[in-house]
């Protein structure tokens, strides 16, 4: 009989030869581990086989739930660094805990699959570098909640909950341009959430000529829009990082707001 060992020693497989067995003890039962191989069932004792979906929090287990996507199994060339799974944002908390993966509609991303295969066509050094995508209302009522500023001037910063927002109908994706090999961001003249005019791709030629911005941070930006705008995306007046797939009223007759 053919037997595949697996050499938990030096990490591969060992494969037997033909013949029957002349040890004096039993043969080991074989435990199937998929793929057509088995083991010895005492080396399956000393392996994890556990679904890797029991590791994801609860965040996550939710969004899947929901019918969300993971934009990297769409889109393996992007890289993600959720900044609301950080301390490094407007907000200066950590509200996604120990979210990682960014996660869209998946007509949204597929939408955002056309405007990267647009971006390495015309810029194959370049990639896109994900910030954030779907923002649960629960989320977005914590962000509302602990904002420290009046209810009159709150929108200005955070969409209002009971409204929603279209990152919490899962069809709007902050993002930047990244460097393809490392994933590192280029320079498009602010932060992300940075507030004020040199955010503003309504204001890029007055802060050109206030010289608060460069012709390669307005440059960056074009490619950054045109790249989005092939996918179907449209961009706000206020934060250069900001698209949507969908119009408010498109958004709440395709889906419903992620609780």
């Amino acid at each position: 009989m053919k037997v595949v060992l697996l050499s938990l020693g030096f990490g591969f497989l060992l494969l037997g030869c033909q013949g029957e067995r002349t040890e004096a003890y039993d043969s080991p039962k074989p435990v199937d581990v998929g793929e057509g191989y088995t083991i010895r069932e005492s080396d399956a004792e000393h392996l994890d086989f556990s679904v890797s979906g029991d590791t994801l929090g609860e965040l996550e287990k939710g969004l899947i739930a929901a019918g969300l996507v993971n934009i990297k199994e769409v889109i393996p060339g992007v890289f993600v660094d959720l900044k609301y799974s950080s301390t490094d944002n407007f907000f200066g908390e950590d509200v996604y805990g120990d979210l990682k993966n960014a996660y869209l509609q998946p007509v949204v991303a597929e939408k955002l699959k056309i405007s990267h295969d647009w971006l390495k066509v015309r810029h194959p050094d370049l990639t896109f570098l994900i910030y954030d995508g779907v923002r649960p209302r629960s989320v977005q009522q914590i962000l509302w909640d602990n904002l420290d500023k009046p209810d009159s001037i709150k929108p200005l910063y955070v969409a209002d909950p009971k409204r929603g927002s279209l990152h919490n109908y899962g069809v709007a994706v902050d993002l930047t341009l990244a460097n393809a090999e490392t994933g590192e961001a280029l320079d498009l003249g602010t932060p992300y959430d940075y507030f004020g005019y040199p955010a503003y791709p309504d204001r890029e030629e007055q802060m050109l000529r206030e010289g608060k911005l460069t012709q390669e941070h307005v440059a960056r930006r074009k490619i950054l829009r045109q790249a989005m705008k092939a996918g179907g995306f449209s961009g706000i007046g206020s934060e250069w990082w900001h698209f949507d797939a969908y119009s408010r009223k498109q958004a709440a007759e395709k889906f419903s707001i992620v609780e």
